[in-house]
């Protein structure tokens, strides 16, 4: 649904150049919820502003449901006007709301069918289905000074939804609100990329936001993807630097000189398996376990476990395999030192 090739973007001011964006290859599946996450300065803002043309890039494509945006002259002459219509089908979402404090809640979602001419009937059964659809219709009269944060980001993403998108791009939407507004905002995005059938594309600089809402997602650093993929996928490397973040067992001990440590990584019904005590028991081991994190991501059960197990590598083939065999991902934890993705 949304892919860049070689995505550049180099800004230019008083002969000095800045790379935000330095060839970022991107690909969001169709109907999924998407999430880059990155340090601030990392160039996600400016890969969001890329896909929906706010920006043009330097070099390389942007592809959103089959049509090419940088193929597409811009302008406000008829020239301009087939990108004007692509960027109608990809709704926007802003960190600040951006709302017209002079509009009432129903006058700002009502803005965009404005602006394409919608008769005034038209616009306002339109804005009122969408203002119940985001849990607002009792607030349509109400101005934006009278509502909460959380209020207010949910009239942006009413006003977003108002051209019928099929992608909706969220920038950092979460980031100016409590916490549990953000849950309940990251909720409404996944609910309405499942009744919709939306494209979620989304930029944090948060992991709870990736862990919560997102199938897919792609770190960034120095304006470049450094790792992207399904979390399921990246949660069964090892090496995965976004299921280190998502699952920080670093601050935990590495074990004993002489003992095997291993990282386990469970998805799906394993963690409600007793496969530790099921291990001990069956090869009557002492296990000791050195830390582990449980979350629910997707509506699933995923996990990392850090284990020290007696003796070495090669005393505990035999249980490692019996781990594999329930459906475990087991990595060797290198010695004093974090997971470095070794096949155990």
């Amino acid at each position: 649904m949304i892919t860049t090739q070689g995505l550049t973007k180099v800004y230019r001011s008083r002969g000095r150049e800045v790379t935000a964006l330095d060839g970022v290859d991107l690909h969001v599946r169709q109907g999924e919820v998407y999430g880059v996450v990155g340090t601030s300065g990392a160039g996600k803002s400016t890969l969001i502003r890329c896909v929906n043309m706010l920006e043009r890039p330097t070099t390389g494509t942007v592809t959103v449901d089959g049509v090419d945006l940088t193929a597409l002259p811009g302008g406000e002459n008829r020239a301009g006007r087939e990108l004007r219509e692509a960027r109608r089908r990809i709704g926007m979402v802003f960190q600040h709301f951006n709302l017209l404090s002079s509009r009432t809640v129903q006058q700002n979602v009502e803005l965009p069918l404005e602006i394409v001419g919608l008769d005034r009937t038209a616009r306002r059964r339109k804005a009122a289905e969408l203002l119940d659809l985001v849990g607002l219709a009792d607030k349509a009269r109400n101005y934006p000074a009278q509502l909460s944060g959380g209020q207010k980001q949910r009239v942006g993403i009413a006003r977003a939804l108002a051209g019928d998108p099929k992608v909706l791009l969220s920038d950092e939407a979460t980031s100016a609100l409590d916490p549990e507004t953000t849950r309940s905002i990251l909720t409404l995005l996944r609910d309405l990329n499942q009744q919709l059938g939306l494209t979620v594309l989304l930029i944090t600089h948060e992991m709870d936001v990736i862990k919560s809402v997102c199938d897919s997602a792609a770190l960034m650093r120095g304006g470049r993807i450094v790792e992207s993929g399904a979390l399921s996928d990246l949660l069964a490397d090892g090496d995965s630097r976004i299921a280190r973040d998502l699952f920080p067992l670093g601050e935990f001990a590495s074990g004993h000189s002489g003992h095997t440590v291993v990282e386990i990584t469970f998805q799906g019904d394993t963690p409600a398996q007793p496969f530790v005590s099921q291990l001990a028991r069956t090869y009557q081991i002492d296990i000791n376990i050195l830390g582990a994190a449980v979350e629910t991501i997707g509506g699933r059960m995923v996990g990392r476990m850090r284990v020290e197990l007696p003796g070495g590598h090669q005393d505990n083939v035999v249980p490692i395999g019996f781990l594999r065999e329930q459906g475990l991902q087991v990595d060797l934890v290198a010695p004093g030192g974090p997971t470095e993705g070794v096949a155990a």
